[in-house]
C-alpha cells in the first residue's frame, strides 16, 4: 500500500546499528590496544581520551535529534484533537422550515474536505475533490439552519498514489459499493462554555454503509456576503465499518482526523 518505513524511522534504525557497531569496534581496539607501558607516559594519551570523549558526545547529540524527529513523524495526529461523539442515527426534524430560509451552495469552488490519517510509522494528507451541499440559513438564527453535503467518494486524493488507489479498495471505502458519503446536520447548538462563534453541530452520517449520529465542535460565522463553518475532529473508522488493520509491522490507527472548511457565498 505504501512505503513500510518512512525516511525518518529507518534512519534511526541505521543510526543505532552504527552505534552498537562502534561500540562493538572500540571494544576490540581496546583489547589490541592494550600499552606494554602505562598509558599516561605516552604523550598522545590525553589527547586519544579528548578526542574520544567528543566522539561520544556528538553521537548522543546526534541519536537526542533523530529520536525527535521521529517522534514527531510517526506521532498520532489525532491525539490533541476533539473526538466526535457517535451514537445511533437520528430522525430528521418534521418541523415545518421558517419562511426566511437563504439556500446557500457548497461546492469544491468554496469550501475543502480535507483528512488525515495515519500508521504507526508516518501520517498521510488526503481529501475529497468531488462534493456538493447546501446551507439552508436562517438569518439571525443559526440553530434553526441546516447543513447537508454530499462526497463522491471515489474523489478520495492523498499524498501517495498507491494510498489513493488503496482507499477505492473494499479495504476502505469501497467506492464501487458505497459511491457516496452524507452528513445532514439535525442541531446546531451554540457552546455557551466557549463563547464567541463557538457552536456544536449534531448530525447523521452516512459513510460505508453505516449511518451514524455525531457531535462535533465548529466555528460558524455568518456576514453580509458569506457563511463559514470551521470544524476539526477525530473520528474513529471501526465505528463506520472500515476495518482494514493494515500490515503487521506497520498497523494503521483507527482516528482520522477530519477538517472542514466551508465558505460559503450568500446571494448578492
Amino acid at each position: 500500500m505504501v512505503r513500510r518505513l518512512n525516511f525518518l524511522c529507518a534512519s534511526f534504525v541505521r543510526l543505532a546499528g552504527v552505534i552498537k557497531h562502534r561500540d562493538t569496534e572500540d571494544t576490540k581496539d581496546a583489547v589490541k590496544m592494550e600499552p606494554t607501558t602505562p598509558p599516561w607516559k605516552e604523550n598522545n594519551f590525553c589527547e586519544y581520551s579528548k578526542k574520544e570523549r567528543e566522539m561520544r558526545k556528538q553521537l548522543s547529540l546526534i541519536v537526542l535529534f533523530v529520536v525527535a524527529l521521529v517522534t514527531f513523524a510517526c506521532s498520532d495526529p489525532a491525539s490533541d484533537k476533539p473526538k466526535a461523539t457517535v451514537g445511533e442515527a437520528q430522525p430528521q426534524s418534521s418541523a415545518q422550515k421558517p419562511a426566511a430560509v437563504e439556500t446557500l451552495v457548497i461546492s469544491p469552488e468554496n469550501s475543502k474536505i480535507d483528512f488525515v490519517a495515519s500508521k504507526v510509522t508516518r501520517s498521510h494528507q488526503g481529501s475529497f475533490k468531488q462534493f456538493s451541499g447546501k446551507i439552508e440559513l436562517v438569518p439571525n438564527s443559526l440553530p434553526e439552519s441546516r447543513v447537508s453535503i454530499d462526497i463522491d467518494t471515489a474523489s478520495v486524493e492523498t499524498d501517495t498514489p498507491e494510498l489513493t488507489a488503496h482507499l477505492k479498495t473494499p479495504d476502505f471505502f469501497d467506492v464501487a459499493k458505497y459511491p457516496k458519503a452524507t452528513f445532514v446536520s439535525t442541531k446546531i447548538e451554540p457552546n455557551t462554555s466557549a463563547g464567541g462563534n463557538s457552536y456544536t453541530v449534531t448530525g447523521n452520517f452516512d459513510l460505508h454503509g453505516q449511518s451514524k449520529s455525531i457531535s462535533f465542535p465548529a466555528t460558524i460565522e455568518v456576514t453580509s456576503d458569506k457563511a463559514t463553518m470551521n470544524a476539526e475532529f477525530a473520528i474513529n473508522r471501526k465505528d463506520f465499518g472500515i476495518v482494514y488493520a493494515g500490515k503487521a509491522d506497520d498497523l494503521i490507527r483507527d482516528a482520522v482526523v477530519i477538517k472542514l472548511d466551508l465558505r460559503v457565498p450568500r446571494k448578492k
